[in-house]
């Protein structure tokens, strides 16, 4: 998942090879990276956003390629995030969970809990690939940005998994239901997307009861070659 300013996590924090790789047996979550200053991840809130590693899709358009492999390591320990609040007091007002897909991580859960017994809010987001995950995390969460990609048909063409759009709108329902604070937003990728694609998408969410629905550019930057390629020539 991209940031909300579609700027890659590469260009966000520091690249593998410039980090110390951590084991994380006994992390957790399993962390890529750490912003721990942000005002664009939740709006109207400074934050620390924290990159989960792992993701079950393989968007079009996925701007930070690199955390798609859940078996890659963590780069930053848990105790760090820990080191960063404990001195970011009165400073932040919450933490945000990215990714990645973040609630494919079981230690998920746990994480959150810390960070709200610790004094912070938590902003969470997700492109709702795990529902069970998501409904064991919004007891706990105050704001979710969530990342609803397409109108159902269209799904799989951006996500690669048949199964998507029923997850994506199975956890927006049960984030609505629970009156946990949402912004939905679709990345909108010309290279599958038409105006028509958009327009019944839109129509979907407000008829679910969605009221804060944005629609982002896609940005070739971070992504993989062949899909900046596709754009270009979408675009020309």
């Amino acid at each position: 998942m991209s940031a909300p300013d579609g700027v890659p996590l590469a260009a966000r924090v520091p690249t593998p090879s410039a980090r110390h790789a951590v084991g994380h047996a006994a992390e957790p979550v399993v962390v890529a990276g750490l912003v721990p200053l942000s005002t664009c991840d939740w709006p109207g809130r400074l934050v620390a956003t924290v990159f989960l590693q792992g993701c079950p899709w393989s968007c079009t358009y996925c701007h930070n390629p690199g955390l798609i492999d859940p078996r890659t390591p963590g780069s930053v320990a848990w105790a760090h995030v820990r080191d960063l609040l404990a001195r970011r007091h009165g400073l932040l007002d919450g933490v945000v969970f990215s990714g990645g897909e973040p609630t494919r991580q079981a230690g998920l859960v746990d994480a959150v809990r810390e960070v709200r017994e610790a004094g912070f809010g938590v902003g969470l987001h997700t492109a709702g690939a795990y529902p069970r995950r998501l409904a064991q995390v919004l007891p706990w969460v105050d704001w979710v940005g969530l990342d609803v990609k397409a109108p159902p048909g269209r799904y799989a063409e951006i996500t690669g998994v048949p199964a998507s759009a029923r997850l994506a709108l199975r956890s927006l329902r049960l984030v609505l239901d629970a009156g946990v604070p949402v912004q939905v937003r679709t990345t909108v990728d010309p290279t599958v997307l038409t105006s028509d694609d958009v327009a019944e998408l839109t129509a979907l969410l407000e008829g679910m009861g969605v009221r804060d629905h944005v629609l982002q550019e896609v940005r070739s930057t971070g992504t993989r070659p062949a899909y900046a390629e596709a754009l270009a020539a979408a675009r020309s």
